[in-house]
């Protein structure tokens, strides 16, 4: 049995992602509008949160430093520490992601990776007290990852936060339950520019449908909207 799935995002109004790039509004700031998402993300109550590597890589801080040696190491999985008030988990396919520390903000970090990482990529993890899954297929499972979580962390409740990639994997899959959507008095406009959700040149369109659950208007003219996903 899988988490209930919540991806919690925050876009601009024509649904952009990076805050830096959006227009100015006198209703509220850029500082603002990250505040209300965190304080959000607190609100929905979940045992962990979840990003994709490039996401994480913002945030990891780290450079590669593997072991000189080092004995065998486990398959599939290793978990550092089964009792975190809260996970950090991220996507990390090809075992890219280096990390300064084994947490974020008190948060133990879990490390979801494809089948083809090396294990000297492993022994750097286990060193550095990081949890880890490693996937049976080169690209990592994730309705089989999910379970894992569930069963070996207790792991009931997680927030998708991007990016658009896994995102818009994660909702063609059937994996995501509710879409928490903070949208900004804000515009990007730029041609080619990123959404909060994407899922290569076919999209979503027959694939999942979204049902209201509520509308909230927030401080900073910020619009809060959820929805029901479900798979067709």
């Amino acid at each position: 049995m899988r988490p209930y799935v919540i991806c919690h995002m925050i876009s601009s109004l024509d649904g952009g992602l990076h805050l830096s790039r959006w227009t100015a509004s006198p209703d509220g700031k850029l500082g603002d509008w990250t505040a209300l998402y965190q304080s959000c993300h607190e609100k929905l109550a979940g045992d962990a949160w979840m990003v994709g590597r490039v996401t994480m890589a913002e945030m990891s801080k780290g450079e590669p430093h593997p072991p000189r040696e080092h004995g065998k190491v486990d398959r599939p999985s290793h978990f550092a520490n089964r009792q975190a008030g809260n996970y950090a988990i991220a996507v990390d396919t090809s075992g890219k992601l280096h990390f300064a520390r084994n947490e974020i903000d008190g948060d133990h970090i879990v490390v979801l990776l494809g089948s083809d990482v090396p294990d000297s990529h492993l022994a750097e993890l286990v060193a550095d007290g990081i949890s880890y899954i490693v996937s049976a297929q080169a690209q990592p499972d994730m309705h089989a990852m999910l379970d894992t979580l569930e069963r070996e962390l207790g792991i009931k409740r997680l927030l998708l936060e991007g990016g658009a990639g896994i995102n818009g994997s994660l909702l063609a899959e059937g994996l995501v339950d509710e879409i928490s959507l903070l949208i900004a008095p804000a515009l990007d406009g730029r041609a080619a520019s990123q959404s909060f959700v994407e899922f290569g040149t076919e999209g979503l369109a027959g694939k999942i449908q979204l049902a209201l659950k509520s509308c909230e208007t927030l401080d900073q003219g910020v619009i809060h909207l959820r929805y029901a996903v479900t798979s067709l």
